[in-house]
């Protein structure tokens, strides 16, 4: 049960974003038993976004959540493959990237909690 939330301070045009889907998707398997069957993810474009006091060079805050925990591997190997990704179809630096990690013990779905 992972989401992946991103802000980009940039537009996201549709194609892009089925990329991103599609790439994020495969990139989940860096968590074991994780997969795209259920992923959810979240594209917020054209935020206001400043890192290094500027907000002239596209930028993205990924949020990475998952039902459980991960080890420190796995989260290092997702994080690469996060900037490898948004480098490769957006153009953004993995400089310009930040990407945050929260784990929940509770998740609901379907009217139950796991």
């Amino acid at each position: 049960m992972p989401l992946i939330d991103t802000k980009l301070n940039i537009p996201l045009p549709a194609e892009k974003e089925k990329i991103l889907k599609a790439k994020l998707g495969e990139a989940i398997s860096a968590f074991p038993g994780k997969s795209e069957s259920w992923l959810m993810l979240q594209f917020t474009d054209q935020c206001r976004l400043w890192f290094r006091g500027e907000s002239d060079s596209p930028l993205a805050m990924v949020e990475v959540k998952l039902f459980g925990t991960a080890s420190g591997d796995a989260c290092a190997e997702m994080t690469k493959r996060i900037c490898d990704i948004f480098h490769a179809v957006l153009g953004i630096q993995p400089d310009h990237v930040y990407v945050n990690y929260t784990f929940s013990t509770v998740w609901g779905w379907n009217g139950i909690n796991f």
